[in-house]
């Protein structure tokens, strides 16, 4: 990684963690004021009802936070590695010779497209001979 892209990471993370901080003490701050403002119920009238002050979060606090996602997303692109080029050919030759010849699907290649089930009755065959030797 080069140093931009470190330095840029660093500070999106700290600039982050920091609206993340500032939006704890927000919602605890609008948690505790209501309370205390709201006024006893005999000293308004019946027909206004008191709303809450707004708990959506400041401007300034969202606009760190996009500002910090986009900071660490742009340290990371910088930071990445170059991106190789995607080839099949290059691919399957590489896979082909790394196995000693046999390629990537050898295995789909060599299994059995059908199973012929005369095998299974002469394994049962030499299971009822092993019986009848005394064999387990």
């Amino acid at each position: 990684m080069t140093f931009l892209s470190r330095a840029l990471l660093i500070l999106g993370t700290i600039l982050l963690s920091h609206a993340c901080y500032s939006a704890y003490e927000h919602a605890s701050l609008i948690s505790s004021v209501p309370s205390a403002r709201r006024p006893s119920s005999s000293s308004v009238p019946a027909t206004k009802s008191f709303t809450p002050p707004s708990t959506a979060l400041p401007l300034d606090i969202s606009i760190e936070t996009v500002v910090s996602v986009v900071l660490i997303c742009v340290g990371l692109v910088m930071g990445a590695e170059q991106l190789k080029p995607i080839s099949w050919r290059v691919w399957a030759g590489q896979a082909e010779i790394e196995s000693g010849g046999g390629g990537p699907f050898q295995g789909l290649e060599d299994r059995v497209g059908f199973m012929d089930i005369r095998v299974r009755n002469r394994f049962l065959d030499l299971r009822v001979m092993d019986t009848r030797k005394g064999g387990g």
